[in-house]
């Protein structure tokens, strides 16, 4: 009898286990960091950010606002050499920037798709055959074009990050890229996170 017990238990379990499923984590953002096909400077588009339905209000803005959340917008006036970014409950943060240079700019709606702190620059293929001297990776430091932080947009195609070229800012002066001072970007980075809408305004 004992054993007719323990034989239905087992067979109860296998049954239970057999309809469970296993997720691994979710890792997609690590995908926009691989440069195996992005060029944060290439000349083509980022793909249009999908708006949400009319009527449409994510969990998190029924929940209380707070630095953590993904919630608030970027907008880019490139005339203007300026980014604001205006949080969830409505505060405003104004930084002077550089934007691209004519020919290389981009308007349109967009979203954070993840963040870097210290990143590496790796120089693409066309950038190398155009200047050789270029290494094939620039190491966190005061050499590194990005700063000290970079935050990814549209699947890496462009950044807001940091440079090591501040006399740049509020000049044309990229491939596409948005360039802030140091202090700046630094400040942006511990308020967005990835999925803050991103508005680039001529």
């Amino acid at each position: 009898m004992r054993l007719l017990v323990l034989l239905a238990a087992a067979l109860f379990l296998m049954a239970v286990h057999a309809q469970a499923q296993v997720y691994a984590p979710y890792d997609g953002y690590d995908e926009y960091d691989g440069y195996g096909y992005n060029d944060p400077y290439s000349p083509y588009p980022p793909p249009l950010y999908d708006e949400p339905e009319p009527g449409y209000r994510p969990l998190q803005e029924r929940r209380e606002p707070s630095t953590r959340s993904a919630g608030g917008t970027i907008t880019i006036a490139t005339r203007e050499h300026t980014l604001i970014y205006t949080t969830s409950w409505g505060e405003q943060f104004a930084y002077p920037i550089a934007v691209g240079r004519e020919g290389k700019q981009w308007y349109g709606t967009t979203r954070v798709v993840s963040k870097r702190l210290h990143p590496e620059w790796r120089p693409t293929a066309s950038m190398r055959q155009k200047n050789p001297r270029l290494p094939a990776v620039v190491k966190p430091g005061p050499a590194n074009p990005l700063g000290t932080r970079a935050i990814y947009l549209a699947d890496g195609l462009l950044r807001i990050h940091g440079t090591n070229d501040p006399t740049s800012i509020g000049t044309n002066a990229s491939s596409g890229c948005f360039r802030m001072y140091r202090e700046d970007v630094e400040e942006l980075y511990d308020m967005v996170q990835p999925g803050t809408r991103v508005i680039v305004q001529r």
